[in-house]
């Protein structure tokens, strides 16, 4: 079934919130579909954040409308939502066992106590941490905390699960394997999921869509594919993957690396420059080549790097291009 077909779980439609000194989000339209994870993709202080927060009910809004399966949440405070929260900084209480901290919302909803128990027991067991009921927060590790700050969420089978730069505190390997989680348990579940973060590697490797936001507004919503393939502007261009960008013909061209093709020697009429840099990257090699002021980029399997040295002259040939106005 196509992602548009599927059953509306979480609507956005023309809200506004804004803060004191004029900063905010203005006219902010978006459908996430049951079962999808959209990530909310910017820089720091574009907004992001404060949409998710509005979602959550910790902002409130001054106009427009939230709604999951067809209902307005927009008057609710947060403990009346159908969604949970998970955030940087785990929240988790550090005096409680992990068994308490993930009881503890079930208590409050008069859940029976062997149904507790299976339930928490069953959701450690998802998230792969069986056995650590007895153990605190503080005996954890930062990638184990976020584990059971998720576990914690999931719990309350939530609607909508929303999640603030979840794991940016930790570092690049439990960061890369704790996507990897979110999504195997994301896709078991079902759920619905809107995510934030700055980090646009992890927008690329979760998300079913990425809305990419720029000064409290959205640049283009579309698929990781897309948005890759097809940036809508030069801005959205620079903000997803490597890009290279010249002025020609009162133009910009913009080639990803991995569309730069290395040849030995000048061309006349060709784009020419010199080898800069040439780092090798594993299986595939960054190459940097000094052209008048500018520095482009060249991804190219370790095979071709026989023919190439620092210093040397060369000409470039281009796969896919994209072209965007030239800027005044």
């Amino acid at each position: 079934m196509a992602i548009s077909e599927r059953k509306i779980k979480l609507q956005i439609s023309d809200m506004d919130k804004i803060y004191d000194n004029g900063d905010g989000v203005r006219n902010i339209n978006l459908d996430v579909y049951t079962g999808e994870l959209v990530t909310m993709l910017g820089p720091s202080g574009c907004g992001k954040t404060t949409i998710l927060r509005t979602i959550g009910g910790f902002l409130s809004i001054e106009k427009g409308d939230i709604a999951i399966d067809g209902k307005s949440i927009s008057s609710l405070p947060p403990e009346r939502r159908p969604t949970a929260m998970v955030f940087q900084s785990y929240n988790l209480w550090p005096h409680m066992s992990i068994y308490e901290n993930l009881a503890f919302g079930l208590k409050l909803r008069k859940i029976p106590k062997d149904e507790i128990a299976r339930r928490v027991e069953a959701m450690l067991e998802l998230v792969k941490m069986s056995g650590s009921q007895k153990k605190y927060p503080g005996q954890l590790s930062g990638g184990q905390q976020q584990r059971i700050a998720i576990a914690r969420s999931l719990l309350l089978q939530p609607e909508v699960l929303l999640l603030d730069e979840p794991f940016s505190a930790l570092d690049a390997k439990i960061r890369m394997q704790m996507r990897e989680e979110l999504k195997k348990i994301q896709s078991e579940l079902g759920i619905t999921v809107v995510f934030v973060t700055h980090d646009q590697e992890e927008a690329m490797a979760i998300s079913h869509r990425i809305v990419v936001m720029n000064k409290g507004k959205f640049e283009q919503v579309g698929t990781p594919t897309e948005i890759y393939d097809n940036p809508a502007s030069k801005y959205v261009a620079s903000f997803i993957g490597e890009m290279n960008f010249m002025n020609m013909d009162n133009k910009i061209i913009a080639v990803r690396p991995e569309e730069v093709k290395i040849r030995r020697g000048f061309k006349e009429g060709a784009v020419n420059g010199t080898i800069r840099t040439i780092m090798i990257l594993g299986h595939y090699v960054d190459v940097n080549i000094q052209r008048g002021d500018d520095v482009l980029k060249s991804f190219i399997p370790r095979t071709e790097l026989s023919d190439l040295e620092v210093g040397g002259n060369v000409h470039l040939e281009f796969g896919k291009t994209l072209e965007f106005p030239a800027e005044g």
